[in-house]
């Protein structure tokens, strides 16, 4: 009992620094442009935490979460473009291709927001539930798994590309000037931009935190380190697997959601192989196992990236590639387990000899 008073206490203690540090200390910290850079790092973030669930507790390796992510960005894109279009009218860029004359049919259910915002996280999970159910029933698992997300995410982009009347192909959808009436121009209503990415985190890692301590998180697990012993034990890993999968996906189309906003744009480049990719290398990097470690390695690549680019725009993809590999090599565990390796050391260390205290001589009596 005393043990689990104490993880909650930590627990509430870090979510209070945390949203300290994003509510006060970065706004007031960071111009208008860098706190623009972290709303999309946190979106990042957001897909990361999910990644973890899925990947360090319940060891799928997800590399198609650009799926999950480019189906709640481009949900919420669709409703933007037509706010901004108005009743009526066609988004500028079906103008632009003459290809249409009227709204293809299944645009038209994102002229509601109500729809919208529900398609942004029930849509990403209805198609993890049914690719879920379609891989976890044949037991497809490791690098088959890993494999096959990745090809379900490279034809998703090709679909994307392939559809330019209706998708925007190469270029998606651009130019969103609004966010359900708020001007995105305006730096304050940015500033409520970030302020709901900030919140939208901390909640989920909130959820995250619950779902792991639960009985579930320790099922889980189970399943993670032998999955025929659960299967022994009357629980169907199959299932197991798939409501943390569809999570990550639903926290993933959350992040997409939130990002078109944060950044104006989505595209196919965004959603693709190579994104799919960094989401992972940000959550090894932080340490997939961990809860925090996740959303901290993925802002951490994310900033790196952009640094990396402004300064070595041509080599900045092989430096990416080495923050990959060093965790990998020398910190498994990630960034997370850095302090826990220390103390770990630390207490391995043997303690010294005790000093050496001088032992007073007693004169010793000879007889003859």
């Amino acid at each position: 009992m005393k043990s689990i008073l104490q993880g909650r206490f930590r627990a509430a203690w870090g979510f209070g620094i945390a949203a300290v540090l994003l509510f006060a200390v970065a706004p007031a910290a960071l111009g208008d442009f860098r706190l623009n850079l972290l709303s999309k790092y946190l979106c990042f973030a957001l897909v990361a935490v999910g990644i973890g669930l899925a990947w360090g507790r319940g060891g799928m390796l997800t590399l198609g979460q650009g799926v999950f992510f480019g189906l709640g960005g481009y949900a919420m894109a669709m409703h933007l473009k037509l706010a901004d279009a108005g009743p009526g009218s066609l988004p500028d860029f079906m103008q632009l291709y003459g290809q249409l004359d009227t709204l293809p049919w299944w645009w038209k259910p994102f002229a509601s927001p109500l729809f919208a915002l529900a398609a942004t996280i029930l849509l990403p999970m209805l198609v993890a539930l049914l690719l879920g159910l379609l891989i976890f029933r044949r037991r497809v698992r490791g690098a088959y798994f890993a494999i096959l997300s990745q090809a379900l995410c490279a034809a998703f982009a090709i679909l994307l590309i392939g559809q330019q009347g209706t998708t925007g192909g190469t270029n998606g959808l651009t130019d969103i000037q609004g966010f359900f009436g708020y001007d995105l121009n305006d730096p304050i209503n940015r500033r409520m931009v970030y302020f709901i990415i900030a919140g939208s985190l901390l909640a989920v890692l909130g959820l995250t935190w619950q779902l792991m301590r639960s009985r579930y998180g320790e099922l889980l697990v189970a399943v993670r380190d032998g999955e025929e012993r659960v299967r022994f034990l009357g629980y169907d890993p199959a299932n197991v697997k798939l409501v943390a999968y569809v999570a990550a996906a639903g926290m993933a189309g959350l992040a997409g959601a939130l990002f078109v906003p944060a950044v104006g744009i989505i595209s196919p480049a965004m959603i693709g192989v190579v994104p799919s990719i960094e989401f992972v290398i940000g959550v090894a990097v932080g340490g997939r196992a961990s809860l925090v470690g996740p959303a901290l390695g993925a802002i951490a690549v994310a900033w790196a990236k952009t640094a990396l680019s402004e300064r070595v725009p041509s080599a900045w993809t092989y430096f990416e590639g080495l923050l990959f590999i060093l965790p990998i090599v020398f910190l498994p565990g990630g960034l997370a387990s850095l302090a826990g390796m220390i103390r770990r050391r630390r207490a391995a260390t043997p303690a010294g000899p005790p000093p050496h205290t001088p032992v007073e001589k007693t004169p010793v009596e000879v007889t003859t």
